[in-house]
């Protein structure tokens, strides 16, 4: 037993569960004599729900995440190349990728509108940098990851080409300086922020419903809970009533047949004076 082993393990689990089973795994290792990896274990930090959420795509839907990462894979390569056709062409694929994706996340249910956004966020940060795709891919956070910046963190140096001029920024761009790459850039910035700003005001809403749908559920509640009051209390009242109805009623017939009784002896004492 390795500490990657128990990481795989503990991350696969609901956060909910995550330090039971963290303790579990410490007092095995120091059964087993290993009290380093014991206290490795127990440094393993407990996953927000957010980077649970998203360990749980690298394990259930390891394709579809591998299909968001490739895109933003290539997304860098075309970034570094400057290359305008293959930009434009993969910010799209890669809003459809991570929408097919973040859209997994959310059916598994469970996630707030703040924990959905760090979804979100973390899965952009794993198109745009290598670093957080590899953590992403190892399906082991401990807390959501993000990346300052739309362009994607370049893995080596741009190549610098031949002095000539046939650099592709130096040979993309006319005599009117118009850059290309640049203007692809420029287009795909303005998509990104369009949909985080759908995606922010679909989040808002959401909350908002939410919101008001919790403060329709306490009202009713309390609605209930006073009427449930006032019915046990009305209930018992009833109960007693019909306690002391079913009494007077036994005094009743007792009283009956005392009368019967009566009647009857009266009949026997006015035939005698007959």
């Amino acid at each position: 037993m390795d500490l990657d082993e128990v990481a795989g393990r503990l991350y696969a689990v609901p956060p909910a569960e995550f330090t039971a089973a963290r303790a579990a795994e410490v007092r095995a290792a120091k059964e087993a004599g290993d009290v380093r990896l014991s206290r490795d274990i127990a440094k393993l930090r407990k996953p927000t729900v957010s980077a649970w959420a998203v360990n749980r795509l690298a394990r259930e839907h390891p394709a579809e995440l591998a299909e968001l990462l490739g895109v933003g894979e290539r997304l860098r390569a075309a970034w570094q190349a400057q290359d305008a056709g293959a930009l434009a062409e993969l910010t799209r694929a890669r809003g459809e990728a991570t929408a097919r994706v973040a859209r997994l996340a959310r059916q598994a249910g469970g996630l707030s509108a703040a924990a959905a956004s760090e979804v979100d966020q973390t899965l952009d940060a794993a198109v745009v940098e290598a670093g957080a795709a590899d953590q992403v891919r190892a399906g082991r956070l401990a807390k959501p990851l993000s990346y300052s910046g739309f362009a994607p963190a370049p893995s080596a140096a741009p190549p610098s080409g031949p002095s000539s001029g046939s650099r592709p920024d130096s040979r993309g761009r006319g005599r009117a300086g118009k850059d290309p790459a640049a203007e692809a850039r420029t287009r795909a910035e303005a998509e990104a922020r369009q949909a985080r700003e759908a995606r922010e005001a679909r989040e808002a809403r959401k909350a908002k419903e939410r919101a008001e749908a919790e403060a329709a559920h306490r009202e009713w509640a309390e609605a209930l809970e006073s009427v449930t009051r006032d019915y046990d209390e009305r209930a018992e009242k009833v109960a007693r009533l019909e306690r002391k109805l079913a009494k007077a009623r036994k005094r009743l017939e007792e009283v009956r047949q005392r009368l019967e009784v009566t009647r009857r002896e009266e009949r026997h004492a006015r035939r005698r004076l007959d």
